[in-house]
């Protein structure tokens, strides 16, 4: 029974080859591998003929891939559950593949052609391991390349800020976009690009770091080159063309007028004075421009915007003349004056010679400030210059019109030291008079070598009128005149001839300084300083001295010690000289000697006589 059954199947596996050799109609490939029992082929049941199976090999070499290891081939989406695709890549098995890698494309669906690597062709469960986003990184290098070398233009989606700029997802590989290029213009917010797909070129890849950097910046100004041709060709002084502020500087606007720039200075902003042109313009605001000028290459562009508005001098009132009052705001101040906004675009100068009565000129901050609400009256007005002179002193009255009455020569005031120079000092008596007084009418008594070893600014001082030009508005006052002139009550006191015991006070370069009182000073030169031992006096010695000169209209005092006791030898010599006189009358005469002489001779020769 065994042998039977043993037979049997025998019978059963040599049935089919019987089958195979006989002549049978050509099977389709597909429909024969999906009949096919491989079971019973592996346990022998089953045989097919060497044709049969070089038919199956052909079938196999035609329709499935290569599965090498790390190889990027097409797959079909097959099946999709909530975790895994099933990919069909005609290999003798399908991969499976995590949905997380295709979250970029939420939309996948049975049927789409992804691109896969081989990663394992068989683990050790005989799976087919693939990946989709290793893939996508092979294919993206091969993208990107291809794209910086033929300057191709790329699409990426920018996924977040970093520091210094964006990251870009380009074919799946995360690029570098620069704060830099993203615009053409400084960009502000850079929150406002993420999420955003934009186009860009590659302008660098590190190959060896696998580093990508991309710029949009690039794209813009290829096209903006192209209109930056277009408009340079057209422009001509006087158009008017629409711009957007690019930058505010404390100078001027730059204008954006469609790839290229152009300036508006702070002055050409608006006809009234302005201290920044942010408080006339903002960035990104529109606006209309005229070109005012431009150099040969038209690369510097100057431009206007007041000049599209009427010039605000064009509709000043004709009621305005000259002798009018007007009202306004100080807008400016120099040194030499102050400029007053009476309209707007409108102003007039009130310089400073104007601003007081005073011939005493003095700084335009001294009388106002920037800010202040004044009233003036129109000196002059040239609606053709635009230009108009104002003055604040013509409000009150010329002081100097009664000047003969209130400051006649010979009248005493009191006055403030306002100023002083070399030569003298100046005192105003009231606003809008002042008057000098020289160096020389300051002390009758002192030798002042500047105006500041007598008064300080600020000081009061009594003053006489001593002369008063009233053409000319000027006086000429006096100090010293205020007091006594001390050198005609010192001219018998201290007379030529008079002789005073005082201490030697200074030594100079001549000489030395004697104080005879508080008013009066005498000097004595050197030769007059020598005492009577051949010595000279010294700083702080006390001795006499007689004064040899004493000159009131030079206010000049000469003393001299040496004079003491000179003029006393001088005595003794004319009474040496007067003795020596009457001595000589009672001498003998020359006769009246020899006479002598013989007598005595006489007398020795007797003497010797009687000794022998």
């Amino acid at each position: 029974m065994a042998e039977a059954q043993k037979t049997g199947e025998t019978v059963e596996a040599v049935e089919p080859k019987t089958q195979v050799e006989a002549p049978v109609k050509q099977q389709d490939p597909q429909e024969f591998l999906e009949n096919f029992d491989w079971e019973k082929y592996e346990e022998g049941i089953e045989r097919v003929e060497d044709e049969k199976l070089k038919e199956f090999e052909d079938l196999v070499a035609s329709n499935f891939v290569d599965t090498a290891d790390s190889e990027v081939v097409e797959g079909t989406v097959t099946h999709l559950t909530d975790r895994e695709a099933i990919i069909d890549i005609n290999a003798k098995s399908e991969g499976v593949i995590s949905l997380n890698e295709f979250r970029y494309n939420p939309d996948l669906k049975i049927g789409d052609t992804v691109e896969v690597l081989i990663d394992i062709r068989e683990d050790r469960s005989g799976q087919l391991v693939l990946s989709h986003r290793k893939a996508r990184t092979i294919k993206a290098w091969e993208r990107i390349n291809t794209a910086y070398e033929k300057e191709e233009v790329v699409t990426g989606f920018i996924k977040c800020r970093t520091k210094g700029g964006m990251i870009v997802d380009v074919f799946g590989i995360e690029a570098f976009l620069p704060g830099s290029q993203i615009d053409v213009k400084p960009i502000r917010d850079y929150d406002q690009y993420v999420g955003k797909t934009m186009e860009f070129k590659v302008v660098k890849i590190n190959q060896e770091f696998k580093n990508v950097v991309v710029s949009h910046k690039a794209l813009i100004e290829a096209d903006i080159e192209e209109q930056k041709k277009e408009i340079i060709s057209q422009l001509e002084k006087g158009q008017v063309l629409e711009g957007v502020v690019k930058n505010i500087t404390s100078y001027g606007v730059f204008i954006d007028l469609g790839g290229v720039d152009g300036l508006v200075h702070i002055t050409d902003l608006s006809w009234s004075r302005i201290n920044h042109p942010s408080e006339v313009v903002d960035l990104d605001q529109k606006l209309n421009v005229v070109i005012l000028d431009f150099d040969d290459n038209k690369s510097r562009i100057q431009l206007g915007l007041k000049q599209l508005e009427k010039h605000p001098w064009d509709a000043l009132g004709d009621e305005i003349k000259i002798g009018d009052k007007v009202k306004g705001k100080v807008v400016v101040i120099a040194d030499y004056g102050a400029f007053l906004e009476v309209a707007e675009g409108v102003e007039g100068l009130i310089h400073v010679s104007e601003m007081s009565w005073s011939t005493h000129l003095r700084s335009a901050q001294d009388f106002v400030k920037v800010g202040d609400q004044l009233e003036a009256v129109v000196l002059t007005l040239d609606r053709e210059d635009r230009k108009m002179s104002l003055g604040l002193k013509q409000l009150t009255p010329d002081p100097w019109t009664d000047i003969t009455t209130k400051y006649p020569v010979g009248s005493r005031h009191k006055g403030i030291v306002r100023n002083f120079t070399n030569f003298g000092v100046f005192v105003e008596l009231e606003e809008g008079i002042d008057g000098l007084i020289y160096i020389s009418d300051l002390s009758w008594t002192k030798k002042i070598k500047h105006p500041s070893e007598f008064v300080t600014v600020g000081d009061e001082l009594e003053v006489e009128v001593l002369e008063l030009d009233v053409d000319g508005r000027k006086l000429s006052l006096g100090h010293k005149q205020t007091t006594e002139n001390p050198w005609d009550k010192y001219e018998s006191e201290f007379g030529e001839g008079t002789v005073h015991k005082v201490v030697l006070k200074e030594i100079v370069d001549k000489g030395a300084i004697i104080e005879l009182n508080d008013d009066i000073t005498a000097f004595v030169p050197q030769r007059h300083l020598v005492k009577e031992d051949g010595k000279k006096l010294s700083k702080g010695d006390e001795a006499e001295f007689k004064i040899i000169e004493f000159n009131k209209d030079l206010k000049r005092v000469v003393a001299s010690h040496t004079a003491i006791f000179r003029e006393e030898e001088q005595r003794n010599v004319r009474a040496a000289r007067k003795k020596a006189t009457a001595t000589d009358e009672a001498k003998p005469t020359l006769g009246d000697a020899n006479e002598q002489l013989q007598a005595l001779k006489d007398k020795m020769e007797a003497s010797s006589k009687k000794k022998k």
